[in-house]
């Protein structure tokens, strides 16, 4: 008897331990980051006239001289690496990059402070975050103002997902504190811990006869992480439909993106509007576009802490 109690033991601990069934995965295009489209710029010689590198996600290929970048090979990836001209002068930054890690190729996003010395005089120092995500950058950026208007959010998609698949591997400074610098002004710093974050989210649109994009929230996925991570193969992000608020995994940031926090899209005009979340669709609903994004920062612009690195790899959908 103790033997058949002490097997049938031995057996449930077997069972627990088995992994739940594999996802079957649709990959996101270029998601594996193993292409990129390297682009070299020069600064305006008024901050020095440096020739800088960056990259964005996509065909292999090199692009020489200050030209606005349009995604090439149907690329959806767009990035914090942007050209920007801000009354005549030309300035870029570089937060995401190819890395290798464990002989595989991976995105490598990196909060930094960008230095500018204006005429060898005036010092500006700026923070900037690492992000990509499915979308565009209207270039070149000739604001600071209004990041979020700048930036087309999503992409058109149908189907009803359970997961956001991915690799990635986080780096996070030991600091309990955030700086704040625009490069105008002095810097601030402030209390509270930054974070990295991955989201998927899953809108229904429409655009009414004004050219004004709403949209109801179809599904919910979204993780913050405030520690350094290991390596991490097949993270599953789970997305969950319907209203979630009055459920145990919903958090504060997961609300709906309206007001000041609405993300802009292109409406049938070709013009750049916010996209009002103005509520819950239904479990069921089938949305019209999905969000995806991963950031080493999870506040405000021009808010972040220097250091935080995030690689991330072989984005999919999960079913």
């Amino acid at each position: 008897m103790r033997k058949l109690k002490f097997l049938a033991a031995a057996m449930m601990a077997l069972l627990l331990c088995q992994e739940a069934p594999a996802l079957t995965l649709e990959p996101i295009k270029y998601g594996d980051f193993s292409q990129w489209v390297t682009r070299n710029l020069t600064e305006s010689k008024v901050i020095g006239g440096n020739h800088k590198t960056i990259y964005a996600v996509g065909p292999t290929r090199t692009i020489n001289g200050n030209t606005p970048y349009t995604p090439a090979g149907g690329s959806p990836w767009a990035s914090s690496n942007v050209y920007a001209k801000v009354s005549g002068v030309v300035k870029t930054s570089n937060t995401v990059e190819p890395a290798m890690v464990n002989g595989n190729k991976m995105a490598k996003l990196t909060t930094k402070m960008e230095h500018v010395k204006v005429l060898g005089l005036l010092n500006m120092d700026v923070i900037v975050t690492g992000t990509i995500f499915l979308g565009k950058v209207r270039e070149p950026i000739s604001s600071t103002k209004s990041p979020y208007s700048k930036m087309e959010m999503g992409m058109p998609y149908t189907k009803r997902p359970k997961a956001l698949v991915f690799d990635y591997k986080v780096d996070m400074p030991n600091v309990n504190t955030r700086v704040r610098s625009t490069g105008f002004g002095r810097k601030k710093t402030l209390q509270g811990r930054d974070q990295a974050e991955v989201y998927v989210l899953l809108q229904k649109r429409w655009e009414d006869a004004a050219g004004n994009i709403h949209a109801l929230r179809v599904g919910t996925g979204r993780e913050r992480y405030n520690r350094s991570i290991p390596l991490t193969r097949h993270h599953q992000l789970p997305i969950h439909y319907g209203d979630i608020t009055k459920t145990q995994y919903y958090k504060p940031y997961m609300a709906l993106l309206n007001g000041d926090r609405a993300y802009y899209a292109y409406n049938s005009k070709g013009k750049l509007v916010p996209v009002q979340e103005e509520g819950w669709a239904p479990a069921n609903a089938v949305p019209t576009h999905v969000l995806v994004m991963a950031s080493t920062t999870c506040g405000e612009a021009f808010v972040g802490t220097e250091g935080i690195t995030m690689y991330i790899d072989n984005v999919a959908f999960g079913f």
